[in-house]
Formats: C-alpha cells, structure tokens, sequence
C-alpha cells in the first residue's frame, strides 16, 4: 500500500522562512517588473507622471503654505524644504496604498500554486522605488536653481530610503491581510494616508510643534524620517538621530508585527479570496 502523504497548514505564528522566499526570488523580480509594465502602458507621457505628481503637490503648497501662509522651513527654500519631504512620503504612502490591495488584486495567482505570499506586498515595494529615483531628479535640478550643495549627510539616504521600505512594507502586511476579509480596508486607506501626511512634518518643519508635542512625532514610523532626510541632503542644521531612532524602533517593531500576522493568516488566503 503506497504512503498517503497529508499536507496541513501549521497552527499559531509561523516564523518567516527567508531561505523560501531567496528562493523565489525571480519571481519577486518579475512580479516588480510587471506592476511597472501595467502602470505606465499605454500611457502618453510615461515615466514623467512620476514627476508630475509630487511637483504639482509641492506647486500647491508652496503657494497655499509658503506664501499665504507664511510656513517656516528652517531657513531653506519651501519649495525644496516641501519637495523632499514629499519624496519619501510619497513612496511611503504608494506602496502603503498598493500592497493593501496586492494580496487581493494576486487571487487569481494564489489560488492556483504556492509560493511565498510575503512576495506579493513587497514586490510593490521594489516596483515604487522607480517612481522614488525618477522623481529625485527633479530634486536635483531645484537645488541647483537654489544654489544649494549637497552634504555629506547624502550618504545616509540609501538607509532612510530602507527605513521608508520597511515602515510602509510593514503597514501594508498588515492592512493587506486585513484586506482579504475586510474589504473595507482598502477603502479606508486613502482616508488614513490623507490624515497621516498632516500628522508627518512634510510640509511643516518639528520646531513648529515644539517640544511639548514633539515627541507625538517621534512615534510616527515617517517622522523621523523625514524629519532626517532635510539634514542628510541639505545639511542646513544636525540630523536628528535620538528621533530617527525612535521612529525606526517603531516602524521595525510594526514590521516584525506584520510578517508573523502575514504568515499566520496567510494559509486562509486562497480559501477566502
């Protein structure tokens, strides 16, 4: 009589299997490359809507904000003080925004052979860090107008850029496994992003807040990114690290959160999609 082997999914936390998922990892590759294919086929202009989204928001608030309103922005520029804060969380609230809806949006592929799940929500990760680079170039020429010089602090961006990664990767395992059963989810996101960024110091600087509230701040995964990012390019005033360290502490424990939820409900997927 042959063996009858009985495939059962584990019960409780499942640990993430990194080995599993190096594996896959030309899937990752390939799932990335094709929510860029999607998201600029057939399109007229291209790659340029990567640009012309932040551009358009900085053009407002410059104008809403930095003229009317007479917004301070610690001695640089507001339309440069505004665009880099806009860059990182622009890809934060993108790939938030996408990975939400990726485990949904992949049924089709889940419900017809295995792999590992993690993939899906961070192949939009991957995939938004064009939009990230493409955008940068804007950047670059701004401060060339404002005869502004790049600091050595330039060096720390690839860590804040891992740090954003990993802060809007770990939301959105979380809201993404929500998703598959409360498809309200995905209809509360942009509603939370909208009220996040003016939770974020992204077009305002922290030392309007002051210290009383300031540390409110620092619990915000995004805070003390941003709030490090201006420093790190301009290097106009010292980077905050005591903030940028509570912020990341943060967004690590939400994604070390994230993956176990993720691994654990992951298994009911195919049944409930």
């Amino acid at each position: 009589m042959p063996d009858i082997l009985i495939i059962e999914p584990k019960k409780g936390w499942i640990p993430v299997n990194f080995r599993e998922i190096w594996k896959f990892r030309e899937l990752l590759y390939f799932l990335a490359w094709r929510d860029v294919k999607v998201k600029y086929k057939q399109t007229a202009i291209g790659v340029i809507w990567a640009i012309i989204q932040p551009l358009l928001a900085m053009l407002i608030f410059s104008v809403l904000f930095g003229r009317f309103a007479g917004m301070p922005s610690d001695g640089t520029p507001y339309p440069v003080f505004v665009y880099i804060g806009l860059l990182p969380w622009n890809y934060f609230a993108t790939v938030l925004g996408q990975s939400t809806n990726s485990v949904v949006g992949g049924s089709n592929l889940i419900s017809k052979i295995y792999f590992p799940r993690l993939i899906i929500p961070a192949s939009t990760a991957i995939a938004a860090l064009l939009d990230f680079l493409i955008a940068s170039v804007l950047l670059g020429f701004m401060m060339v107008y404002y005869s502004i010089n790049l600091s050595a602090g330039i060096l720390l961006v690839p860590f804040l850029i891992i740090i954003t990664m990993m802060n809007a990767l770990g939301f959105g395992l979380w809201f993404s496994a929500l998703n598959v059963k409360y498809r309200d989810v995905q209809y509360a996101i942009p509603f939370l992003v909208q009220i996040w960024m003016f939770a974020t110091p992204v077009i305002y600087p922290t030392s309007l807040i002051g210290d009383k509230y300031g540390w409110l701040l620092m619990l915000n995964p995004m805070g003390g990114v941003i709030e490090a990012f201006r420093p790190a390019v301009l290097g106009h005033m010292p980077i905050p690290w005591i903030s940028l360290g509570i912020s990341t502490a943060v967004g690590f424990a939400v994604f070390v959160g994230g993956m176990f939820y993720f691994r654990s409900v992951e298994r009911y997927f195919a049944d409930v999609i």
